[in-house]
């Protein structure tokens, strides 16, 4: 017992130890890096197909992502108990997302199987976490140390040995992490689809929001835009001139210099209240981005046309 609080109610990654909770603790980063990370991550389309065009959430593309922000938030802060309630859920849905892809994407020929249990396709799911927790950390609020970065990145190994992902699957250090991270990106296995590039684009970067939202919305899609590696930014077809990397700088020295001025209430914690805000708004605000998301999911599975 430490401070009448157990072991285990303390959760799987204990405040003041665990880099990972210090990390996604950060509200900015816990606004932001789900976005991110799903807009690195749609670039494998095996996962891109087999995770999200493949579920019935296609048609309500946030509020899946609210759903899945929760289940991350419970395990990163919750009990273990409420953790290992959510991850037995996620367990069993997982089991029944597999098949093969129905049309060829990029390298990908049609009849790829995807399995949302294949361990390397959870370990690029939990990389592209990752490595938008450690960006986002970094640019928004400071920068870690080696031994920091080493620290979070065994933090994350944890977290995908929760959801089934064997640890001797992972990268075994931080280096190993970052060389076989940044090389995936730069090769010919990642691919953008066009269902993937409208779905990642609306979900990054379309949130809904009543109009006096739009601003505060627009400033953190530029964080978001700003933070993405230079390669999935342009294959999202993403404008980006030397105004908008000034810009983003400016903003991200301006969050780092103003956090000693904001009340720690303000900066860390759960972002429930944003998740629910945005659940409520995709209701209101969100139907056209919801039936796009549907279309484009239908597109990315109907079987390939054969060549007249």
């Amino acid at each position: 017992m430490t401070g009448g609080t157990s072991e285990a109610d303390q959760g799987y990654f204990p405040r003041g130890r665990s880099l990972l909770r210090r990390v996604h603790e950060q509200r900015i980063v816990g606004l932001l890096y789900g976005q991110r990370g799903l807009m690195v991550g749609a670039v494998d389309p095996v996962v891109t197909v087999g995770t999200f065009m493949s579920s019935a959430g296609a048609a309500s593309p946030f509020d899946r992502l609210v759903r899945t922000a929760r289940v991350f938030e419970t395990t990163f802060f919750g009990t273990r108990a409420e953790a290992d309630r959510e991850l037995a859920r996620v367990h069993r849905l997982h089991r029944r997302i597999s098949g093969t892809l129905e049309q060829a994407a990029g390298p990908y020929p049609a009849g790829t199987a995807y399995d949302a249990l294949d361990p390397k396709q959870m370990l690029w799911t939990l990389a592209c976490i990752a490595d938008s927790g450690q960006t986002l950390y970094e640019e928004l609020v400071r920068a870690l140390s080696a031994d920091e970065r080493e620290a979070l990145w065994q933090d994350y190994r944890r977290w995908g040995e929760l959801f089934s992902l064997p640890r001797d699957q992972t990268p075994e250090t931080y280096p190993e992490f970052r060389a076989w991270f940044d090389g995936r990106l730069a090769t010919d296995e990642v691919y953008l689809t066009d269902e993937a590039r409208e779905i990642g684009h609306m979900v990054g970067l379309e949130i809904p929001g009543a109009p006096y939202d739009r601003p505060a919305l627009e400033a953190l899609n530029l964080l978001v835009i700003g933070s993405l590696p230079p390669r999935v930014r342009s294959m999202y077809r993403l404008r980006w001139t030397p105004a908008h990397a000034a810009a983003y700088r400016a903003a991200a020295a301006a969050h780092r210099a103003a956090r000693t001025l904001v009340p720690a209430r303000i900066r860390r914690g759960s972002c429930e209240v944003q998740f629910e805000r945005v659940a409520r708004a995709e209701k209101r605000w969100g139907r056209e981005q919801g039936k796009r998301a549907a279309a484009a999911a239908d597109r990315a599975r109907r079987p390939s046309q054969p060549l007249p």
